[in-house]
């Protein structure tokens, strides 16, 4: 048997961790890595949070998993917790960020063929170079074609405009759309975040013509870039958002939130999980948002956030050839490069310990826990430096 007993879809590299401490983990030979990938922005509060582990601890002892057929005081207090912390009015429990999606896709579409509404209205403008998940509908989502070689056909339903231009979504509206679905500040597509104009835009867009607008913040939800949600940086907010990674610290966990208007065609027997809102992953979600949501931790992100950055401006100056420009908001911050960046984010990982994340656009993701201090921006600058006089720019070229 050639094949391997996970199933080979990810190229593993040679990193095993085995444990956490803070912003490290440690592997299997004791190898000490910074964790500036923080799981792809989901380790928000580190590898050993007291307070998390002592949630999901005592959940454990309690109670997991029960049916989504009974009552959920766990659900029903993060469920509200959520609802006074955003503009939603409701909330869906999911596992996963793709599962958050495709329950946000539904949502918007139900809403058109709701009773009163239009059910001729069920296409989705989305954004290029998006990611928004890798099940069917979510791959249909995204133009990337990467993402659909050997799944095709791709369900039908979705129109590709350029992200941050707002005519041209504009010049794809017919009497099929349903929405707009779009990440505020796109992740895997290069860490960039969506103009003012822009996100303002497609709101007066949906108001003018009754249409979803559609948040993704799976990535940068959740107090990573020094707000609660992304959407809050522009004044405006969704009809309906997409919520995971971060907001279970490293459990499982997202969650589809919309306004009472935008989830009229969500009743019963529209929609179920069997996992979602199990009191486990409540928990950990209600930990999460203590530690969080709270104008003191959200300020603190903001800081370190405009710290670093300043910090990573000034660096890159030493490297032209290699680095072009840093941009982001709070701790998700990109730095773009005039090369590939997955080469360059394989040395820092193979031969300085330092792990970051590939994007699009040449761009080497910073995303370091949110409870990261001076002593991991001093390290990580250490190591990024070390990174980048070690590096082989004519061979990356």
């Amino acid at each position: 048997m050639s094949i391997t007993p996970l199933m080979p879809v990810y190229p593993r590299c040679g990193v095993r961790p085995v444990r956490g401490e803070h912003c490290h983990l440690i592997d299997e030979d004791g190898t000490r890595y910074l964790d500036f990938a923080s799981g792809i922005a989901v380790n928000l509060l580190g590898h050993s949070h007291e307070g998390l582990i002592g949630a999901i601890q005592r959940q454990a002892e309690t109670l997991m998993h029960v049916s989504n057929l009974y009552g959920s005081p766990q659900g029903e207090a993060l469920a509200q917790r959520l609802v006074d912390k955003t503009f939603a009015d409701t909330v869906f429990f999911t596992n996963s960020g793709a599962e958050a999606v495709e329950c946000a896709i539904k949502t918007a579409r139900a809403y058109h063929q709701h009773e009163g509404g239009d059910p001729n209205r069920t296409e989705l403008i989305t954004f290029t170079n998006a990611f928004h998940g890798r099940t069917m509908a979510t791959i249909s989502a995204s133009n990337q074609e990467k993402m659909h070689k050997g799944f095709y056909p791709m369900l039908a339903g979705f129109q590709y405009a350029e992200f941050d231009n707002l005519d041209h979504a504009r010049s794809l509206m017919s009497d099929k759309t349903a929405g707009f679905l779009v990440e505020p500040i796109q992740g895997e597509g290069g860490i960039r975040p969506g103009s003012e104009e822009f996100i303002r835009g497609l709101r007066q867009l949906a108001d003018e013509n009754d249409l979803m607008l559609v948040f993704d913040e799976v990535q940068c939800g959740v107090a990573r870039t020094g707000k609660l949600y992304a959407y809050e940086h522009y004044g405006i907010e969704p009809d309906i958002m997409a919520t995971a990674k971060g907001i279970g610290g490293g459990f499982p966990l997202g969650a589809c939130l919309a306004t009472e208007k935008a989830a009229r065609g969500m009743g019963f027997g529209t929609h179920g999980s069997t996992y979602g809102g199990n009191p486990l992953a409540m928990a950990a979600g209600m930990a999460v948002m203590d530690a969080v949501a709270n104008d003191e931790f959200l300020a603190e992100v903001t800081e370190k956030g405009d710290r670093l950055r300043a910090r990573l401006e000034q660096f890159i100056g030493n490297y032209p050839d290699l680095f072009e420009l840093v941009r982001g908001k709070g701790l998700m911050l990109g730095i773009k490069m005039k090369v590939e960046s997955r080469p360059f984010f394989v040395h820092l990982r193979d031969n300085h310990q330092l792990l970051t994340v590939a994007a699009g656009d040449k761009t080497l993701r910073v995303l370091p826990p949110l409870v990261a201090g001076d002593a991991e921006f001093d390290e990580f600058l250490e190591k990024l430096s070390a990174g980048a006089a070690s590096f082989d720019v004519a061979a990356a070229a």
